[in-house]
């Protein structure tokens, strides 16, 4: 609760509209109650002691005016220094703060530290800072690989997390193997003077063994994959109390509706589906019907509080680890073909051009009438004849309809400024003994485009909806990017001769995204603008959606994998049954803190084993050339990421032997001081497999003509990759 109390009263101080008042009106300002009040004391009592507020005149509560100490995310580098990435809105230094070995402390990847600024950024350096606290671990476990040296046992753990390996005591220990990927419990953490000492939890089995890998990843990101014996039967309670005969009397019987679910070809959860019809005046009337998960999760249950731990699904390489169990998420909710189903449907009717002219939402009862994979309804686009002929004439009407109304909607969206950004995902092919035989990108088509614009539509509909009734719901929020950010984005726009006049203005970048979008420079400007905006999160605020360009906004179609989801469900049952609905806002702030947390442990998760999947795929492919764009330009190299095989490595600075190589941080570039040569943010190069490395989960690479490396100093030799594309999977990936 103090984390959560902390950064309120932060974001609450920063405000412009703030004035310094008593701890005591602060606290009904915030809406803490007298049961939290004392934790309330006790975190400005540290907060003070860490330098973030002061005590003003009249005993008043204001930000600390000093700069110099700041809270921050820490990474470390392989060569034992770090980086503290600050949090925002503390008047930080631009850009990283440097930690030299020497000052930092015991910190451990991802640890939120108290960082003293030390010196402040020169034009070519970063700001040096020191580690004074460590404030809140990001875990005490690891996984790593157990080996033994003389009488002692050690974990080499994996990733870059630790420089050197941890000891964990005599050999033999939980029966640990030399080679094993073991877990263990860190007892103190290593530092510049102390080595780090731990003990072994549990044994996964042999590197490399089939499966390993992947539970691995999964107690690396303490990932919950097993029910309780309590939420199972609660579970099977809830399948024998569901009968699909007769149709429940309190919901809308659409049975004899033609519907459709377009997935995925190896989906097994279907949470949604979409019936429409369109009137002799040319007005639409879209059903998106989304599985009823509410009805089969009770709040308050067990089931229900599993459900809310974990927050969503996991989609890993190979398995999936679901929020709720599969009797559920595969059998009682999912949507299936020819299946009696319970859902929640809102019903959005459009004029002729796509305007919303009347929502409303029900209980209801469908049976889906034919599931489609992406693909097939592409061959049905592509005028397929074979495929044609196999689809009765009021399913091919109702997939051209939803051609035709998704086209307007989308273009309308366009219109409104939305921004859409070229980042396609990753998708793995498997041999039949779960090895990655192929690795492409995910195809952006017009089938997940269609799918994806319903689901926003009624997404939105329905934050619209309850918005507009007052009521307290758990928004999907995108706010708008830090003005800094922007400014940065069109200098770089500059530097590669692109225009742009009011770089606040979404038409303005979605201009520019639509300019590039043939253009080499493409790679370049989606990055770039990637790393401009927010990261999307759920909170009670109504701050809108920036990238969809959406005052109001929710996750209300995604039930089986996505707790917000469930939430919303519960909110618009509340007001179907007694017309009125509501919720605590305070819970609701905690609640989205969480289910964000969770979003983000899953989408790190998914990348990891991804990126470890890649790695063995490419372990053989040593001396290889690929084609390769420039995803990250950093002091201490490139890193670049396939055209073709989507995974990213570093081509380190000291292979650049042609010249000497400085930063150029305006231009996102690394730049020949003798010859002029430039390496930029998104231009393509020929690259060569020169190393790859599982444990440290690290892919090395140099251009192609650069074969004799000539060691040179660099300021920072972190190994930080940016992450890999996620696992495609249809719009079961997208988190807009």
């Amino acid at each position: 609760m103090s984390s959560t109390i902390e950064e309120r009263l932060l974001d609450f101080l920063r405000q412009a509209s703030y004035r310094p008042v008593k701890p005591k009106v602060l606290a009904r300002q915030l809406s803490i109650g007298s049961e939290d009040y004392g934790e309330f004391r006790q975190t400005i009592k540290t907060m003070i002691r860490r330098g973030l507020i002061e005590i003003g005149n009249k005993n008043t509560v204001r930000l600390a005016q000093s700069r110099s100490r700041l809270l921050g995310v820490y990474r470390q580098t392989r060569k034992g220094d770090g980086w503290v990435t600050p949090r925002p809105g503390q008047g930080s230094p631009p850009g990283d703060i440097h930690i030299g070995q020497r000052f930092t402390s015991d910190a451990a990847r991802g640890d939120v530290v108290l960082v003293e600024v030390i010196k402040p950024p020169r034009s070519t350096r970063a700001a040096e800072g020191r580690i004074n606290e460590i404030v809140e671990r990001a875990s005490s476990h690891f996984v790593g690989t157990y080996f033994t040296t003389g009488h002692e046992g050690f974990v080499r753990v994996d990733g870059n997390a630790f420089h050197e390996p941890i000891y964990v005591g005599d050999p033999g220990a939980k029966g640990a193997k030399q080679g094993d990927k073991v877990v263990f419990e860190m007892l103190r953490f290593p530092s510049p003077d102390m080595t780090g000492e731990g003990v072994l939890t549990e044994v996964l089995g042999p590197r490399g063994a089939p499966g390993v890998d992947l539970l691995a990843v999964v107690r690396q990101f303490h990932l919950p994959d097993t029910f309780s014996s309590q939420a199972l039967d609660e579970a099977r309670a809830q399948a024998r109390l569901f009968d699909e005969q007769p149709v429940d009397p309190n919901r809308v019987d659409l049975t004899g509706t033609t519907i459709v679910t377009i997935d995925p070809v190896d989906a097994r959860d279907f949470d949604d589906a979409i019936s429409l019809s369109r009137d002799d005046k040319g007005f639409w009337n879209l059903g998106v019907h989304i599985a009823d998960v509410a009805s089969f999760v009770p709040q308050g249950s067990v089931l229900d509080a599993e459900a809310r731990e974990r927050g969503t699904s996991v989609y890993l390489p190979g398995r999936v680890i679901p929020m709720l169990p599969e009797l559920i998420s595969n059998g009682l909710a999912s949507l299936q073909e020819g299946k009696t189903r319970y859902v929640k449907s809102a019903f959005i009717e459009f004029d002729a051009e796509g305007r919303i002219t009347n929502t409303r939402f029900s209980n209801s009862v469908i049976k889906v009438t034919r599931r489609f994979a992406y693909e097939q309804v592409m061959e049905f686009f592509e005028s397929s004849d074979d495929l044609a002929d196999s689809i009765p004439p009021e399913i091919r009407e109702l997939l051209t309809h939803m051609r035709e109304l998704a086209a307007i909607r989308r273009e309308r969206r366009r219109r409104r400024g939305m921004l859409e950004l070229s980042m396609p995902d990753c998708e793995l092919q498997y041999d039949d003994e779960g090895r990655v035989v192929d690795a492409h990108y995910a195809p952006q088509d017009e089938a997940h485009q269609i799918i994806e614009e319903f689901m926003v539509t009624a997404n939105e509909a329905v934050a619209q909806h309850l918005g507009d009734l007052n009521i307290s719901i758990l928004r999907r929020v995108h706010e708008k990017p830090d003005p800094l950010k922007l400014k940065a984005f069109a200098e770089f726009l500059r530097s590669l001769d692109i225009k742009i006049e009011e770089y606040q203005s979404r038409f303005e970048l979605q201009r520019v995204l639509a300019e590039v979008k043939d253009r080499p420079e493409r790679h370049a400007v989606n990055y770039a603008l990637l790393r401009s905006l927010k990261e999307a999160v759920y909170s009670p605020d109504e701050e809108g959606h920036f990238a969809l360009a959406s005052d109001s906004y929710c996750h209300f179609t995604s039930p089986i994998r996505r707790y917000p989801d469930l939430v919303v469900h519960r909110l618009l049952q509340q007001l179907l049954e007694t017309g009125k609905s509501g919720s605590d806002y305070s819970e609701l702030v905690v609640l989205g803190e969480h289910c964000s947390f969770t979003e983000r442990r899953a989408e790190k998760a998914e990348r990891e084993l991804v990126k470890i999947k890649l790695l063995s795929h490419l372990a053989d492919r040593v001396g290889q050339e690929m084609d390769f764009v420039i995803t990250g330009v950093e002091e201490f190299g490139l890193f670049a990421q396939g055209v073709v095989l989507p995974a990213e490595g570093l081509i380190h600075i000291r292979t650049l032997t042609d010249d000497f190589y400085q930063l150029d941080r305006a231009t996102h570039s690394l730049v020949g001081m003798q010859r002029g040569q430039r390496y930029r943010l998104g231009d393509q190069v020929r690259g060569v497999i020169v190393n790859v490395d599982l444990e440290q989960r690290e892919l090395d690479l140099r251009l192609a003509g650069n074969t004799s490396p000539r060691r040179r100093r660099t300021t920072s030799p972190k190994r930080s990759p940016k992450p890999l594309p996620k696992k495609g999977r249809g719009k079961g990936r997208k988190r807009k």
